[in-house]
């Protein structure tokens, strides 16, 4: 019988998953680690976690990767990859992460045009901390903060980081992207190694921002919250390249 697939090695054999049931982490996580693999740079690779689920991701991988203070991982994998400029350094970071706490140093980073990569999980809310308003929660969609749902009164609107980030000129590649289909996950993937590959090749910042699900926060069911995100998260987050220099 032929093989058609084999388990990747960055992920630790020992582990089990504790991300909730029909979680995209986990997913996202094995796509990160076939790109390395298929690309030969598991030793020479360097990840950032945000705080939140994303911290999860240091207990299943078998490759480099530091914990950064809440919402500064692009400030802290700058100084890794300007000290290490041969290492392909990339963040890992929810909305919660990167699009709020820690927006000013994403920007200021995609600003500055750093050699770095990152990983955007936008499920439109806070996870592991309380099912918190995100800058990408919907209008309309409760959490913990916005029980009345999101009104754009008191909340604002949702934040869109691909569109925001193309505003700037330094960015070399933005696109977004979704894993609730398998044709998407594929994409993903292809994603996530062109943003590697602009890093090896000198290009700058890419960002690949990943629409995925929350089913316990939204308090849905995880076949309900795969409709969630076809009807009503990619309304909002068009998925496709936004740039590509």
């Amino acid at each position: 019988m032929e093989k058609i697939y084999s388990r990747t090695k960055t992920i630790q054999e020992d582990k089990v998953s504790g991300f909730c049931p029909g979680c995209m982490h986990s997913t996202v996580i094995k796509l990160i680690g076939e790109v390395l693999e298929e690309m030969n740079i598991v030793e020479k690779t360097a990840c950032v976690l945000g705080i939140g689920c994303c911290g999860l991701h240091m207990d299943y991988i078998a490759y480099d990767n530091i914990t950064s203070p809440h919402g500064r991982a692009c400030a802290v994998a700058t100084g890794i990859k300007r000290a290490n400029p041969d290492t392909l350094v990339f963040t890992y970071q929810g909305d919660g992460d990167f699009a709020s706490i820690g927006l000013a140093e994403s920007v200021s980073a995609a600003n500055r045009g750093e050699n770095i990569t990152v990983i955007f999980i936008n499920n439109g809310i806070y996870g592991m901390t309380g099912g918190q308003m995100a800058p990408t929660t919907l209008m309309g969609m409760k959490a913990s903060t916005a029980p009345k749902g999101r009104i754009a009164e008191e909340h604002g609107y949702p934040m869109h980081m691909c569109e925001i980030l193309n505003q700037l000129t330094a960015p070399a590649y933005l696109e977004r992207t979704s894993c609730n289909t398998p044709q998407n996950v594929i994409k993903t993937k292809n994603a996530i190694r062109k943003a590697f590959e602009n890093q090896l090749n000198g290009k700058g910042f890419s960002m690949v921002e990943i629409v995925t699900n929350c089913p316990t926060n939204w308090g849905l069911e995880p076949l309900d919250s795969l409709k969630f995100i076809e009807e009503k998260m990619l309304p909002e987050y068009p998925l496709g390249v936004i740039r590509d220099k």
